[in-house]
C-alpha cells in the first residue's frame, strides 16, 4: 500500500503496459501530446462504465484541444477489449494485473467501500504534459461527472 502523492511538476513515473489489443504501449509513446492518463477499478461496472462513456462523448473536444485519453486498470487486455467494444470506447485501455503502475503513480492503497475499509484502487486521473510531466494530479475523483469538471478545469468547452 502507498501514501505516495505525485505533484505537479514531477515527471510521471514510467511503464510498459499492455493495450486491449495486447500491443505494448510505453509512457515513451505517449510522449509528444498532452494525456490524460485514468486509473479506474475495474471494466463493465457501472461508475467505470459511466465514466468511460464520459470519456467516450467528450473524446472530440478533448482531442481538438490537443489531449489523448488512455485508461488503466487491472483487467486483462481480453476484459478490456470486450469493455471497449460492448461501449464503443474510442480511446486506448491499458492492463496493470500486478497493480505496479497504479502502485508507482499512488493509486492503489486503502479506501472506503460501502463503509468497510478496503484495498484497492483509488479512482485518479493525471494530465501530462507533452515531455511526461505531470501538470494535474487528482486523486479520489468521482467517476460521475468528472470528466465535466476536468474539462472546465482544462478550459475545454463543452
Amino acid at each position: 500500500m502507498t501514501n505516495l502523492r505525485l505533484e505537479p511538476g514531477t515527471a510521471a513515473p514510467d511503464f510498459s503496459l499492455s493495450d486491449q489489443d495486447g500491443s505494448e504501449v510505453a509512457l515513451s509513446d505517449l510522449r509528444g501530446q498532452k494525456t490524460i492518463l485514468y486509473f479506474y477499478p475495474a471494466a463493465m461496472t457501472p461508475g467505470c462504465t459511466t465514466q468511460a462513456c464520459d470519456f467516450r462523448d467528450s473524446i472530440a473536444s478533448l482531442q481538438g484541444a490537443g489531449y489523448r485519453v488512455v485508461g488503466i486498470s487491472r483487467n486483462e487486455p481480453s476484459k478490456l477489449a470486450e469493455f471497449r467494444d460492448r461501449d464503443g470506447l474510442t480511446f486506448t485501455l491499458l492492463s496493470d494485473p500486478d497493480h505496479a503502475v497504479h502502485s508507482a503513480y499512488g493509486v492503489w492503497g486503502e479506501k472506503m467501500n460501502y463503509g468497510k475499509v478496503i484495498e484497492g484502487v483509488i479512482r485518479s486521473t493525471f494530465v501530462l504534459d507533452e515531455d511526461g510531466t505531470i501538470a494535474q494530479a487528482l486523486y479520489n475523483v468521482k467517476a460521475t461527472g468528472h470528466v465535466a469538471r476536468l474539462r472546465k478545469m482544462l478550459g475545454i468547452d463543452a
